[in-house]
């Protein structure tokens, strides 16, 4: 029986929820279910899922601000899963911090082995990275020096986990872009530079920086 945490399913369409709760629940999953954006709130306010299955269109808003509002304070998985299937959809699901994206109609054996793959890409990442005096609490969101909370962005967060993963290593601002925004970056760089402006200053006190290379991209570095 799998009992480490809940999973959340957030979705008005009481078909839906019913189907998928049932095959996540044969699986050994044990799943609570949200049909408004309220619902959702509550749960989460009183102890974070394992992972959450979100639908955009909600009675009471959108489930892409609902996420947005929860990728400020958690990495908790999250599968996006809604009749809104087009590419500009799926980009603006994965931007607003989705983990996966499965568009209705889908078949059930596909959602569960959605669901499975994302928790297990979960699973796969540390609860904590750490390098130097820099440590980053992936439950959390936040970075600290030094036990000192840095008060980083989600982008800023999202660029410091991808030098810290490689640090030295030089990577390209496209690299970048698209790790960290989910997109090609066609050409404007001004929201990546802006960025790591940001947490630059952000890492004075650190004992590293990130330099840039003209034509080449950054650098995570010990000063």
């Amino acid at each position: 029986m799998i009992n480490n945490g809940y999973l959340l399913l957030v979705e008005d369409e009481p078909f839906v929820q019913a189907n998928n709760k049932k095959i996540l629940e044969r699986r050994g999953y044990f799943v609570r279910q949200a049909y408004t954006l309220a619902e959702a709130r509550e749960i989460v306010a009183t102890e974070l899922p394992r992972g959450m299955v979100l639908d955009i269109q909600l009675p009471d808003g959108s489930g892409l601000d609902f996420l947005r509002e929860l990728r400020k304070t958690s990495n908790v998985p999250v599968l996006m899963l809604t009749a809104m299937g087009t590419p500009q959809d799926i980009v603006r699901g994965l931007e607003a911090g989705g983990d996966d994206y499965l568009p209705k109609p889908y078949e059930l054996p596909v959602f569960l082995m959605r669901v499975k793959a994302m928790l297990r890409r979960a699973s796969l990442i540390p609860e904590t990275l750490e390098i130097g005096t820099i440590k980053i609490d992936t439950g959390s969101n936040k970075a600290y020096i030094n036990g000192a909370d840095i008060y980083l962005q989600q982008k800023e967060l999202s660029l410091l986990q991808q030098f810290q993963q490689r640090p030295e290593e030089m990577m390209s601002a496209e690299y970048l872009y698209e790790k960290v925004w989910g997109q090609k970056m066609h050409g404007d760089d001004k929201a990546l530079k802006v960025a790591i402006s940001k947490l630059r200053a952000k890492l004075a006190h650190s004992g590293y920086t990130i330099n840039a290379s003209r034509g080449k991209g950054y650098s995570f570095e010990r000063i």
